[in-house]
């Protein structure tokens, strides 16, 4: 898109977002230019917490399906309005409610920890929310013993490391841009640029974690990146992270692994669909009544556990 074009989108969405009192919230993984216009830039709880204390009555949200979910069931009252209905996070779905009850039936002491990253029909299914900045926080004040972690299995298996006095059970899920990630061609780019620390969301496999500098979050990879010493860094997780680490860090380098660390959902979200979405506040985010209210209870033992 010429940039005349870019500068004229951006005149009329902020015009359009005065019009209808909105609020842009952006996820990490979208495009640069999408997370320039926004007004809030984070992960996925972040932005569904943040929009709790918003003034603003009308959520436009960039972002994948499971995150406007999550700002609806925190957020009732208000609108939320996604900036494309078919972005989706296919990880989301990756786990079954027949396998979670069966689980429960088998094991006592069971605690069914369901990360962020997922449907609230998964949520409402569950015990506990996690995200993976707080994960290995949350599951360790759990009284159970037992866990079944969904629907990541490789962020399942780094908490399950940090926590050996926890019995997990893990499910057959993962997220295909961290899974695509791979040791070889992680050693590959240490070779290449052997000054650089490796920074690693911990959705990557656990071979890739053992090459690993530090393992966090995206927003703990951008803090951790942005307080470091250190000039250069590989990244491990979704390209869309390099405009923020870009942005916070200009006088630093980011690699990627050695190809394209991307998420073909996040990239749908585009600076004319935002414009659409605050023009026609379609497509609106609709969650069952019922499914919300059971899904907000884990979200809700998440705060308290994090917060002890």
């Amino acid at each position: 898109m010429q940039e005349t074009n870019i500068e004229q989108l951006k005149k009329e969405i902020l015009e359009l977002k005065e019009k209808q009192d909105a609020v842009i919230l952006a996820h990490y993984y979208v495009d640069g230019e999408v997370q320039a216009i926004a007004d809030y830039v984070g992960d996925s709880y972040f932005l569904s917490k943040l929009a709790i204390e918003l003034k603003e009555q009308t959520i436009i949200f960039c972002g994948v399906s499971f995150m406007g979910e999550s700002a609806k069931v925190l957020n009732p009252g208000k609108k939320v309005v996604m900036a494309d209905e078919f972005a989706d996070c296919p990880m989301a779905h990756m786990a079954e409610v027949a396998k979670i009850e069966e689980v429960r039936k088998e094991w006592d002491d069971i605690a069914v920890v369901c990360y962020v990253n997922s449907t609230s029909e998964l949520k409402a299914h569950s015990d506990v929310c996690v995200t993976s900045s707080n994960a290995i926080k949350v599951v360790r004040n759990l009284k159970a013993k037992n866990i079944y972690f969904i629907p990541d299995e490789n962020l399942g298996r780094y908490v399950a490391e940090q926590l050996p006095e926890k019995h997990f059970i893990f499910n057959d899920g993962f997220c295909h841009v961290h899974k695509s990630i791979h040791a070889d061609e992680l050693l590959k780019a240490k070779e290449t640029h052997p000054e650089a620390e490796v920074l690693t969301h911990p959705e990557c496999t656990g071979d890739v974690l053992e090459l690993s500098d530090f393992i966090g979050s995206t927003s703990q990879i951008i803090d951790y990146a942005t307080e470091s010493t250190a000039k250069e860094f590989i990244i491990c997780t979704e390209m869309g992270v390099f405009y923020e680490l870009a942005q916070k860090n200009p006088d630093k380098k980011f690699y990627s692994v050695g190809h394209r660390q991307f998420c073909p959902n996040m990239k749908k979200i585009t600076l004319e669909k935002v414009k659409n979405a605050l023009e026609t506040l379609q497509p609106e985010m609709i969650v069952d009544p019922e499914i919300a209210e059971k899904s907000c209870k884990p979200l809700e033992k998440m705060l308290e556990l994090a917060a002890k």
